[in-house]
């Protein structure tokens, strides 16, 4: 389990659209001010995963993550006694980083817009790496905080025609409940129609869209100071 001495809050953006017209990078920012209004920025870090993109995992990360199944799921912390070439020494040195940040943050924030149904390239391939075989053992993030902040061009939500659509939000469900982060821990905050003030043909759609990013921005605030 996660065990700091301060507050800490890692900050992870996904959004390829830096141009300041990003909805899911406008919420993490809001929640990041909140945060360090109140904690200080001492425990903040941010990864911008279209900045600095994560690469792709390769067949050297496989053939170690394979070895490491077969031992029992070592600890990170043995897993570079099992490293056999340059290869795959350059892929755990490329996936520890990822691990240690989320081990050691007391909450995980996460900008995720909807690209074609789904989650972002980007952050697929961080997932891909991050979860490395025994990276985190049953109890590893218990009492860690997961915030989503799901940004949609249009509607996808309970009820809509396109509710079935929707491979974003029901994959990070799946994905961090998996990790045993559920219930109290896990927050998935949307913002719908985000598309609708740039779109002719979604302008009807402004009232809904102005009262859901309202409800998200509630939402994260109240995280914080509810």
């Amino acid at each position: 389990m996660t065990v700091n001495t301060r507050p800490s809050l890692l900050r992870i953006d996904s959004s390829a659209d830096d141009s300041g017209e990003s909805v899911s990078r406008r919420l993490t920012t809001l929640f990041t001010d909140l945060w360090c209004e109140r904690h200080g920025t001492a425990g903040y870090r941010h990864r911008d995963l279209a900045v600095e993109p994560v690469p792709p995992i390769s067949s050297a990360y496989c053939v170690l993550g394979r070895r490491v199944e077969v031992k029992g799921l070592v600890p990170p912390s043995e897993v570079g006694a099992l490293v056999e070439n340059a290869e795959e020494e350059r892929e755990w040195a490329l996936t520890l980083p990822l691990i240690t940040e989320v081990l050691a943050a007391d909450t995980v924030l996460f900008g995720v817009p909807m690209y074609n149904f789904a989650v972002p390239a980007a952050l697929k391939a961080w997932i891909d790496r991050v979860t490395f075989p025994g990276a985190f053992p049953e109890g590893s993030l218990a009492g860690t905080r997961v915030v989503v902040v799901l940004a949609r061009g249009g509607a996808y939500g309970p009820g809509t025609p396109r509710e079935a659509f929707d491979f974003q939000e029901p994959y990070l469900r799946a994905y961090f409940g998996d990790l045993g982060v559920a219930g109290e821990h896990l927050h998935l905050v949307r913002a719908e129609m985000t598309l609708a003030d740039r779109l002719p043909e979604l302008a009807r759609f402004q009232p809904f869209a102005e009262k859901s990013l309202a409800g998200a921005t509630a939402a994260l605030t109240t995280l914080l100071t509810g």
